[in-house]
């Protein structure tokens, strides 16, 4: 036997395994459990697993916002202990950010000592700070001891915890939340809680309320940091109904005088989720790379509160073109993703509208309302039965002494004559001697009285939809009420106005830059370079060998040029930040970001409302316009959709009625431009039909002036409309060979 052999298990121990299935069954079951019980919240209670247990240990520990602070290292060791077997840290940062009231627009958690700071400044150690519960926690909690919720093992199945909290407070969208699981995630905003409640409602009193209707109520986010919503009424509708989208968030700012004509700007609300010292940080490298042109220095002189100086270039800069540059280049404007995905019932993920997320919330408001009326009724019927057998035991006191003093079995013996149930024998059994002088026939007959009444109010109850609305109602009211608009806590922290036109920062941007005459040279290899001047003769020598001149351009240091990628996509760079014509210029690659394998295609000069047909090499095209083909970061913007062995082709100015298309086969079509769509992306029309090979060259031109083209010795030729009859088609179609004279190459010559 080999040595291998000994250290196999028997025969009977091994079983075959399909590794596949076995892996995707493992990896289905972490994805669930992700998804559950880590990232996703619940509905209607708008909480995390982490989040839940913590409060629910708090409540344990009767927290109460009335009693005395208790280390956060108890609450911390208590949820590990009992209900959530994870890194101490992970369940300390949970219970520290609900504590932030720059994190949550209505926190949970009441802290005491050092919880952090919006620089983005850490929490002192759990055994230096203290916790308990706010109010809007305890109403979360709201009938916890009545029945409300369903409850379920812990982790270890030695004690229980709650599979959702009653809230009796709209916490997923009054707090928000994020998440990121496997394959999803979610982004909800804090909001307004008196806004949410006239929603819910307006809900309940028209179930067939529109979401259109709802943003009456709701008109957007309310961020617990303040600042300037900018969003459309459209795109927020659009987010609200769709359950996605995203919000534009700015700075709120003023300006200061300083006296003579010198002022600065002050902000003092940044958007929700930004770190102030890194928005500091990140503003002053841009000012010490030259990027913020308008800007001289920013200075941090906050305390308590956020005050931010921006201090201007010069005293003629207008402060809304430098704020708008400032938005457009720093974290003082951010956009934050809206994507209700939530678990329903606390299972099944699921995208909801603003409707359905209220409507979820309402329905559960009733469940627990209708729970809790049930575990009361069930009371009121126990405490009645024991009062009735008070009363007889009030009236036949002396038997009752005489039974309990002289029987054997006096349970049975009271049962017997008094025709009791075990639970009045038991009840009279249990009474302790000095109740006797309180039992007063007037006051158990009193408290029968009302807890009968009681009883009739909540079967009515119980039995009645429309009362049980009624009851949610007044409970909203109640909450709306507490947190209304004319509260600390509950006033509209976010405001709501109408971005300026953020070219006003481009033109202002253009304005410092002095503007002069460039050519632009691209070579072969891709190397881009910037001769002062517009230079008509390219020296060969000032190129890396084996390379060679691709393009060159005349534009002015002010412009914009935009680079078309083989892969369809179009970047946007600057004249004024590339490299001096002395040398050989830097590789066009590493100013944008372009995909491995794929080439540049064409560069030109940007014309806003211009257009431009854009083509792949098998034929297919639109027009775009210019304005479209802007791209604000590296990345840039795909324009052309290409797929396999396809590529971008060419894009050309579209200044004219009729297109001339021309193939690698050598033959020409003319047809009007009108049949080709104008579109910002896509893949586009059939330009001309091919057998083999692909397209070659299009011009764009006007049929009035006629088709020009220019031959391989730079001489110019045209032809009028009446001369090119022969050619005149449809789009799509194969087309024949071109007019006498025109160049072997298949070529323009534009």
């Amino acid at each position: 036997m080999t040595a291998d052999a000994e250290i196999l298990p028997p025969d009977d121990n091994r079983s075959i395994v399909d590794l596949r299935r076995a892996l995707e069954e493992r990896y289905l079951s972490y994805a669930l459990s992700t998804i559950t019980q880590r990232a996703l919240p619940d509905v209607r209670d708008g909480l995390k697993p982490v989040h839940r247990r913590i409060l629910h240990v708090m409540r344990l520990l009767r927290l109460d916002p009335a009693e005395a602070y208790k280390k956060s290292a108890k609450v911390v060791g208590d949820v590990i202990g009992g209900f959530h077997p994870h890194g101490d840290q992970s369940i300390y940062d949970a219970l520290v950010r609900l504590a932030q009231d720059f994190s949550m627009r209505y926190p949970l958690v009441d802290g005491q000592g050092n919880f952090g700071n919006i620089d983005g400044d850490n929490a002192a150690a759990y055994r230096y700070t203290e916790a308990k519960m706010t109010d809007i926690a305890m109403r979360l909690m709201e009938g916890m001891a009545e029945n409300a919720v369903d409850f379920k093992p812990t982790y270890d199945g030695s004690d229980k915890e709650p599979v959702v909290l009653p809230a009796n407070f709209p916490n997923l969208l009054a707090n928000g939340s994020t998440g990121i699981a496997v394959g999803m995630a979610t982004s909800i905003p804090p909001h307004n809680v008196a806004e949410l409640c006239e929603a819910a409602l307006a809900l309940i009193a028209k179930p067939e309320t529109t979401v259109e209707e709802l943003i009456h109520h709701v008109p957007g986010p309310d961020f617990p940091t303040g600042g300037v919503l900018v969003e459309s009424r459209a795109s927020i509708l659009e987010s609200y109904r769709t359950g996605r989208g995203s919000f534009r968030l700015r700075a709120r700012w003023h300006r200061e005088d300083k006296g003579r004509g010198v002022y600065q700007i002050v902000v003092t609300e940044i958007p929700y989720g930004v770190q102030k010292s890194k928005l500091v940080e990140k503003a002053a490298e841009l000012l010490l790379s030259k990027r913020l042109t308008l800007l001289k220095d920013i200075r941090d002189e906050s305390s308590d509160d956020i005050r931010l100086v921006l201090e201007p270039r010069a005293g003629t800069v207008d402060p809304i073109i430098l704020m708008e540059q400032m938005f457009k280049l720093t974290d003082l404007e951010q956009r934050f993703p809206l994507n209700m995905n939530v678990l329903d019932h606390g299972t099944v993920p699921k995208v909801m509208s603003l409707k359905d997320v209220l409507r979820a919330w309402l329905e559960h408001r009733k469940d627990v309302l209708v729970r809790r009326t049930q575990h009361r009724l069930d009371q009121i019927v126990h405490r009645l039965e024991v009062l009735d057998g008070y009363i007889i035991a009030f009236l036949n006191l002396d038997e009752v002494i005489r039974i309990i003093r002289e029987e054997d079995d006096a349970k049975a013996s009271l049962i017997a004559t008094f025709s009791l149930s075990d639970v009045q024998a038991e009840a009279i059994l249990n009474m302790r001697l000095r109740s006797l002088r309180k039992l007063e026939e007037m006051e158990l007959r009193t408290e029968h009285k009302t807890l009968t009444d009681e009883h009739a109010h909540l079967t009515s109850l119980l039995g009645s939809d429309k009362k049980q609305w009624g009851e949610i109602t007044k409970q909203i009211a109640e909450l709306k009420k507490a947190y209304g608009k004319d509260t600390p806590l509950g006033r509209r922290k976010t405001e709501f106005a109408e971005a300026p036109n953020a070219e006003l920062a481009e033109e202002a941007e253009s304005a410092f830059i002095e503007k002069e005459p460039i050519t632009v040279i691209l070579s072969e290899k891709g190397w881009i370079r910037a001769l002062k001047g517009h230079t008509p003769e390219i020296d060969e020598k000032g190129f890396k060998a084996g390379d060679r001149l691709k393009l060159a351009i005349y534009a002015e240091t002010t412009d914009k040029l935009l680079v078309l990628s083989t892969g369809g996509k179009v970047f946007t760079i600057t004249p004024d930040r590339l490299p001096g014509g002395r040398g050989q210029g830097e590789p066009l690659r590493l100013m944008v970001d372009m995909e491995e394998g794929q080439d540049f295609v064409d560069l030109f000069v940007f014309r806003p409302g211009a257009k431009r047909l854009i083509a792949s090499n098998v034929g297919n095209g639109f027009l775009v316009p210019e304005d479209e083909l802007i791209a604000n970061t590296r990345k840039g913007k795909h324009v052309l959709n290409v797929a396999g062995t396809e590529e971008a082709k060419l894009i050309v100015p579209a200044l004219g009625d009729t297109v001339s298309v021309i193939g690698d086969n050598r033959k020409m079509v003319i047809f009007p431009a009108a049949e080709l769509p104008v579109m910002a992306r896509g893949k586009g029309v059939r330009l001309q039909k091919y057998k083999d090979g692909g397209l070659s060259d299009v011009s764009v031109f006007a049929a009035s002036e006629g088709l020009s083209w220019v031959d391989t010795s730079g001489r110019t030729f045209t032809k009028s409309m009446s001369e090119l009859r022969d050619w005149v088609g449809e789009r799509a179609q194969a087309g024949r060979q071109p007019p006498a004279g025109f160049p072997r190459n298949n070529k323009f010559g534009r």
